[in-house]
């Protein structure tokens, strides 16, 4: 079995995986009630201007306001005639990257003119969310609009044809260039996406069409409604598998809802005819994740440790700034050569880091340390495999060379929350820390807190709940001190467990 996709509609969560080779390697999450707002157009009002940051707030009807760059602004963006070359980018399930030979695709950060100077509290802009409302952080917003299509993206603003880097056959992309201008499109600029490879007008012809008369109806909208307002919403988690992932590499495309599958069969017949035969009902009473496996990986790419299959592992940890990945030799311990066995497993993680990336769609800064690599040809070729394995994934990175150390510093486009964030929530106990106070130092605290209260108090006797772990350590290892300090303030001690739900460092005291 080479790719798959499995979709599991849910009362709570519509559930979309990829598989390739029967492993997990994608996993896409669309809550009921709360869908993804990435690509959704807004009409939204200027809130506050911030000269010292460049930026701006805006509302555009969601909880927070959203912000806005300068350089994600159109009339402080350079013109494109002036631009160096650059990339730009689909929008969908899976941003594509799309080289642009001496034109922009989409604009440099880098505004020309004081964001002061063209936006004032209170004017209506229109704007869409480029990233997804993160932590405490508002949804990150544009004015450089991307209509995604099934062949091709169009970006109103902008004057170029560009053509995903996936297609590397130079010959391809100029006739796939061609095709495009061939039919005389609407002002504005394409993307033309990697499933359009093998393709021809009568194929775009369509999507120009559609995306053309999408445009106009946004600006429509925008001239009849007040702010803030949502002009255009982005379709469900279904449809944007079918546009976005379904392409002739997939073999199967399994579906667990008569519903959602007759939906998905209408949206193939509307968008891809041709591989309608790729879309099956899954028929059996067992529910289609656990039967597939996707349950168990799922699981697996929650935890910090993951296992290689040599015995070595890798370490995945969150922090306010960044993702760190630690490379371990675990139970691996090689044979003879103690360079090759290290060469071996940092190999092995390069595979199963980048998949890990993917999966659990980390973003941000993230910073890998490899066991550290002697040999110069070593590093080198550990890191011509990251860069090989990182090609595969369609967000976009950027990766440094591997230092003397072993650290490998790279940058992944953070779009949406990552898996953790949609499936966990902070501990109640440590309060997100991942740590929490031993019995000893509880019981340390606990000691001083008897001295202090009984200091000024006739109480003959004292009372002390706490968490069964630390109730135990009092009445075990430290029985012997505890009785020292009865005695030392003339007073009965007695300890009681408390209810274990209660966090560890949580304990009472009573005076009678």
């Amino acid at each position: 079995m080479g790719k798959r996709i499995v979709l599991n509609a849910g009362f709570l969560e519509t559930r979309v995986a990829v598989q390739e080779n029967q492993v997990l390697t994608q996993l896409f999450v669309e809550r009921h009630g709360r869908r993804s707002i990435v690509g959704s157009v807004y009409k939204g009002v200027v809130t506050n201007v911030l000269p010292g940051m460049q930026a701006a707030f805006v509302d555009i009807g969601l909880g927070k306001d959203a912000f806005l760059y300068a350089g994600d602004y159109a009339a402080l963006a350079p013109d494109e005639a002036e631009a160096e070359t650059d990339a730009g980018e689909e929008t969908g399930l899976e941003a594509e990257e799309a080289e642009v030979e001496g034109e922009l695709a989409e604009p440099r950060r880098e505004a020309r003119a004081p964001i002061e100077e063209v936006l004032r509290k209170g004017q209506e802009i229109l704007v869409q969310v480029s990233k997804e409302s993160l932590g405490t952080k508002g949804a990150r917003i544009t004015s450089f609009i991307s209509l995604p299509g099934r062949y091709l993206v169009y970006m109103p603003y902008a004057r170029h044809i560009g053509v995903s880097r996936r297609i590397t056959d130079e010959g391809e992309r100029a006739r796939l260039r061609a095709a495009v201008r061939a039919l005389d499109p609407p002002t504005g600029g394409y993307i033309i996406r990697t499933n359009a490879e093998g393709l021809g007008e009568a194929e775009f012809a369509a999507d120009v069409e559609f995306l053309g008369r999408l445009w106009a109806q946004i600006r429509g909208r925008f001239e009849q409604v007040k702010a803030p307002a949502l002009l255009h919403e982005e379709m469900d988690l279904a449809f944007r598998v079918v546009r976005d992932l379904l392409s002739p590499d997939v073999e199967e495309f399994l579906v667990d809802s008569p519903e959602v599958e007759r939906k998905c069969r209408e949206d193939i017949e509307a968008l891809v005819p041709g591989l309608a035969d790729r879309l099956r009902r899954w028929e059996s009473r067992t529910p289609i994740f656990e039967a597939l496996g996707i349950e168990k990986d799922i699981e697996k790419a929650l935890r910090r440790r993951v296992w290689l299959k040599s015995g070595g592992y890798i370490v995945i940890d969150h922090t306010e700034a960044l993702v760190s990945i630690d490379v371990n030799t675990g139970k691996y311990v090689g044979k003879r050569d103690f360079e090759q066995t290290v060469l071996k497993i940092n190999l092995e993680a390069v595979g199963e880091i980048v998949r890990q990336i993917r999966l659990r769609d980390l973003g941000g800064i993230i910073i890998i340390d490899f066991i550290d690599m002697e040999a110069p040809e070593h590093r080198e070729q550990v890191y011509r495999a990251l860069k090989k394995a990182l090609a595969e994934d369609r967000a976009r990175t950027n990766v440094l060379q591997i230092s003397e150390l072993g650290l490998v510093e790279m940058t992944r486009k953070r779009v949406r929350q990552d898996l953790r964030s949609l499936f966990t929530a902070r501990c109640p106990t440590c309060g997100g820390s991942g740590v929490t106070r031993s019995e000893v130092a509880v019981a340390a605290e606990i000691f001083r807190a008897v001295q202090a209260r009984t200091a000024e108090s006739p109480a003959r006797e004292v009372l002390v709940r706490a968490h069964p772990d630390v109730a135990a350590y009092l009445e075990g290892d430290a029985r012997e001190p505890l009785g020292r300090l009865a005695r030392s303030l003339d007073v009965k001690i007695t300890v009681q467990p408390a209810a274990a739900t209660a966090g560890r460092d949580h304990y009472e005291i009573q005076l009678r």
